[in-house]
């Protein structure tokens, strides 16, 4: 946690990225998404809740009234899966969710979260079939709007923007960036059999 905080934090102080507009106003959800279902690590139920938000808000999780932004800064280390933590509450599985909310371009959203169990101070998002197809298809379905401020008024997007290549790495994986005018993702995994994947 130590190491990945450090990096994070060399990143974002350091003047390898500035913030441009996208020429594209910020955008949030055009009604509500509720969805509940069965979780990948627990096996409980959970239910998720996902409301239209101001811009500027940006995509944040709301877990026993606590808010947990879904950013990089809360993110922390666990098993087979991204967690968000903030102030002792930790939500769990969050890749598919995000991801779905990113590619169909939701910049601003209340995500409401909750198990079953009260008493719970951590929670799952449900896995569904594994991917972010559920969450896609829900996006879809109730469509996207203008996000607007308290004011009633629109807001451009920014976009960060990479000035120099980037490198990070840990035991045996690393990352590579390089500045490029469109995003192109390359990976690869080398398994011990030696049954290599590149995607």
């Amino acid at each position: 946690n130590t190491h990945l905080s450090a990096a994070i934090n060399s990143f974002k102080s350091s003047n390898l990225i500035s913030w441009k507009t996208t020429g594209k106003l910020q955008q949030t959800l055009a009604g509500c998404i509720e969805l509940s279902g069965k979780t990948l690590q627990s096996g409980k139920v959970s239910k998720v809740k996902i409301w239209p938000g101001f811009t500027g808000q940006g995509r944040y999780f709301e877990f026993h009234s606590n808010l947990i932004p879904a950013s990089i800064d809360f993110v922390r280390e666990s098993l087979l899966c991204t967690s968000l933590c903030k102030d002792g509450y930790k939500i769990r599985t969050v890749e598919h969710l995000l991801s779905a909310l990113e590619a169909k371009g939701i910049d601003n959203c209340r995500i409401q979260i909750q198990s079953l169990d009260s008493e719970d101070t951590e929670v799952e998002v449900p896995i569904f079939d594994g991917s972010a197809n559920a969450w896609v298809e829900a996006i879809e379905q109730v469509g996207r709007k203008e996000a607007l401020d308290r004011c009633g008024n629109n807001v451009e997007k920014l976009a960060p923007y990479l000035s120099e290549p980037f490198y990070v790495s840990r035991n045996d994986s690393f990352m590579v960036s390089f500045p490029a005018s469109k995003v192109h993702i390359s990976c690869g995994i080398d398994f011990p059999k030696g049954n290599r994947k590149t995607v």
